[in-house]
């Protein structure tokens, strides 16, 4: 496994602890759509252990034997200072930058666990399950609030989306999911995933971008 931590846009580590991931459901429509899941009325939130983290510029490990793992790119926002019943304010404040990240989901698996009625975590927080790349500044940023990304494989456009399309934008969902549980310093948040996930596969070459600051290319095994 590769050890994961925190880089910058120049690939220097940034001084804050890996800490856990919480992850955003359904906060695209499109990819409600395409799933035929219910339009949730608040977020729909579920986290990743910090052993789920590994470095986007190495290698994609998928589970074998367990059914297909589909990609999700997300947003993915690196807090710096401790969050608690914010306001958007501090919420903007406490942001320490922005990457990408996938949200590696074992489809069938989850499927079974939400006809049974159970959580998610054996589908989504699973060893690798969210390779994640640098974080840009946010100062580098123009606007949270439009940030283009996209992913493709084997040369071909699987998912695009920009941040302006969340059902729920990126201040406020810091604001709710700190009025749940406490944000600290070095936690992340993947923001949810735009439409056009579908199966990974050993040897697939994925290319994901964040707009105007980096193009990452990397491959499944």
């Amino acid at each position: 496994m590769f050890e994961y931590k925190h880089i910058d846009s120049e690939c220097k580590k940034i001084d804050l602890p890996v800490g856990k991931v919480v992850c955003v459901g359904r906060n695209y429509l499109q990819h409600i759509k395409e799933l035929d899941n219910d339009v949730p009325s608040t977020p729909l939130l579920f986290n990743k252990p910090s052993t789920a983290l590994v470095p986007l510029n190495s290698p994609v490990v998928i589970p074998k034997n367990l059914g297909p793992c589909h990609n999700e790119l997300e947003v993915a926002v690196l807090i710096k200072t401790r969050l608690c019943q914010t306001s958007i304010k501090d919420a903007e404040a406490a942001i320490w930058g922005v990457g990408l990240g996938l949200d590696l989901t074992l489809r069938e698996v989850q499927n079974t666990l939400k006809k049974q009625g159970h959580p998610w975590e054996r589908a989504k927080a699973f060893d690798c399950s969210c390779p994640m790349s640098q974080f840009i500044a946010k100062e580098q940023l123009d606007n949270l609030s439009n940030i283009d990304f996209s992913l493709s494989v084997n040369n071909e456009l699987r998912q695009q989306g920009n941040s302006q399309e969340m059902l729920f934008p990126i201040l406020k969902l810091l604001v709710n999911i700190s009025n749940t549980f406490t944000l600290l310093p070095g936690d992340i948040v993947m923001t949810g995933t735009p439409k056009g996930v579908a199966a990974l596969l050993v040897d697939d070459h994925i290319t994901i971008e964040l707009n105007g600051h980096f193009s990452i290319r990397t491959y499944v095994v």
